[in-house]
């Protein structure tokens, strides 16, 4: 039995180790593409902690979801923020699974180089249009008469460029249209849907996108058009990107690293590629 577990450990370190020469070979190859959409996570941030300030409470603007959805109270008002931590780290999790499963069509660096492009440009249209028009925010502590719906003018610099997420997320105002949540959550469905290769779990998924849509209304953390707007230009963003973007490449074979349009400068030889990674694509027998 000890001699069993023994052979699953080494097995399963080696595929690991495997693994990780070859997300880390992409990983120089992609470095400035990550470290560009990581950093414009901070500037969505930035964007949204600054119309805080701007925001002026007042009263809830007319709305057809909230005429048809009724409030979950703000008691309840978490329920939408589980769905949708559980589709963020089911999707975090997912893209990290060929480090330990045999069926491995992606690649982890890959994916998510083209995830942050998705985001990066649905979240720069989502920084124009709410700083475009200023609403009252529908949540409860961005009502009138709460504390945390204006925020006082910052005494620095530092206050201002120096982003609690986790308060942001939770406590933010103004940051309307479009929804944020429905960009992270359309997003991870859509790449699933296009990667993956469970139907049953892609049916599910979109399931659960229509799901998060009705408990954001039912949350009021956005108005309706806020969440109808994320939906088709979410989508649109996606369509246009996916025809100007390389397709990536099938395991094992990588038939072309540079997730965006590279200059011939800077492109590598395509058989140089192939040969360093068909040597890390080995998959060891049992």
């Amino acid at each position: 039995m000890l001699i069993y577990i023994n052979r699953k450990v080494l097995k399963l370190w080696r595929k690991l180790s495997a693994e990780m020469s070859i997300e880390l070979f992409l990983v120089a190859e992609n470095w400035k593409h990550l470290l560009a959409g990581i950093f414009f996570q901070y500037i969505h941030g930035l964007a949204a902690h600054g119309i805080h300030y701007m925001h002026r409470p007042g009263p809830t603007l007319q709305d057809t979801g909230f005429f048809f959805l009724p409030e979950l109270g703000q008691e309840r008002s978490y329920i939408s923020e589980m769905l949708f931590t559980f589709i963020f780290m089911s999707f975090v999790l997912w893209t990290f699974h060929p480090f330990v499963l045999q069926s491995k069509r992606i690649y982890t660096v890959l994916i998510w180089c083209r995830v942050l492009t998705y985001l990066g440009v649905c979240q720069i249209l989502r920084i124009v249009t709410f700083y475009s028009t200023q609403l009252p925010g529908p949540n409860y502590h961005c009502r009138e008469g709460s504390k945390l719906a204006k925020l006082p003018p910052p005494e620095s610099a530092v206050e201002l460029l120096v982003i609690n997420f986790s308060r942001g997320v939770n406590y933010g105002c103004g940051d309307l249209i479009f929804s944020s949540h429905m960009i992270f959550t359309i997003v991870f469905v859509k790449t699933y849907c296009r990667y993956g290769t469970k139907r049953c779990i892609k049916y599910f998924a979109w399931l659960l996108a229509v799901f998060q849509s009705l408990l954001i209304l039912a949350s009021r953390k956005h108005y309706t058009v806020d969440v109808v707007v994320a939906w088709y230009t979410v989508n649109l963003v996606i369509f246009f990107l996916d025809r100007k973007l390389l397709e990536l490449p099938d395991r094992p074979g990588l038939t072309s690293l540079p997730l965006l349009p590279q200059t011939n400068k800077d492109s590598r030889n395509k058989d140089e590629h192939q040969n360093l990674l068909g040597v890390f694509s080995v998959e060891f027998a049992d």
